[in-house]
């Protein structure tokens, strides 16, 4: 069985044949989809999907980083994430607190803002004992400080598309329990993630799509789906001299291992 740690199946590019995107996850062997959060416009459309597939997709609340920019309501938003898991709505059952972290690609104007909304949720996810996806992009070396003074707390996650060095992995893998997530990139011509993931064991990865983005080949540049995290499964076995389904059963073990109860 493979679980795709991050999907967002809720997504509008999926209103069209949402249950079909499913079925077809379904029947490439995806028994379970953590479905992160993205922001306060969003949060409806993942409740609603998660009630309608209770077994087989598993919310998490937070707040993107890239929504905390040039957003003035977003200390009220976080508050929102914090109410949510004090009292989850009905039918609702949080397996972790994502989708949170730092991103600076489009902008580092808003670091500071970003910074407190990632150390507020990290918070929640300890007080809560709760596992956290983490979002990074072209922040990693803030990344690893920050988490840094997380150290000895029991911290627990993944590093949602991880797409650090080899110096990075050993940083955050210091800091607590944490796993890494891999999807399509690993699978790009220019990618240097097969490089990095040589001085990773396999026992410490997951798989994922972050579907609708970040297709795998032969998708890219088309619509990610959950179904498609065969193909990572398949890169992976080629990268550590093994076989797809030694990949699906060691990254599922590891994802259960680390979400626990929340996602059987």
């Amino acid at each position: 069985m493979l679980i795709d740690t991050h999907s967002h199946m809720y997504d509008v590019a999926f209103d069209d044949d949402r249950d079909e995107a499913i079925a077809r996850a379904q029947a490439a062997g995806v028994g379970k989809m953590l479905l992160p959060a993205v922001d306060r416009e969003s949060y409806d459309a993942m409740f609603a999907l998660s009630r309608r597939y209770p077994a087989y997709c598993r919310p998490m609340m937070g707040l993107h980083p890239t929504s905390v920019n040039g957003n003035p309501d977003y200390r009220a938003d976080l508050d929102r994430v914090a109410e949510y898991l004090q009292a989850p709505p009905a039918g609702i059952r949080f397996c972790g607190v994502g989708e949170i972290g730092l991103d600076f690609y489009w902008s580092r104007d808003f670091r500071e803002q970003q910074m407190q909304a990632l150390r507020f949720q990290i918070e929640l996810a300890l007080a809560y004992d709760l596992p956290v996806a983490i979002h990074t992009r072209d922040a990693w070396d803030e990344m690893c400080g920050l988490l840094e003074d997380f150290g000895g707390r029991g911290l627990r996650g993944v590093m949602h598309s991880f797409c650090g060095t080899a110096e990075h992995y050993r940083r955050i893998r210091a800091v607590g329990t944490f796993c890494f997530g891999i999807g399509g990139p690993v699978t790009y011509k220019k990618s240097s993630l097969p490089d990095t993931l040589r001085e990773i064991p396999l026992s410490d990865l997951v798989l994922e799509t972050d579907s609708p983005s970040l297709p795998p080949v032969p998708y890219r540049g088309k619509r990610n789906e959950s179904a498609y995290v065969g193909l990572v499964a398949c890169r992976l076995a080629e990268i550590y001299g093994t076989t797809p389904e030694e990949v699906a059963a060691v990254t599922t073990r590891n994802a259960r291992a680390l979400f626990g109860e929340r996602i059987s």
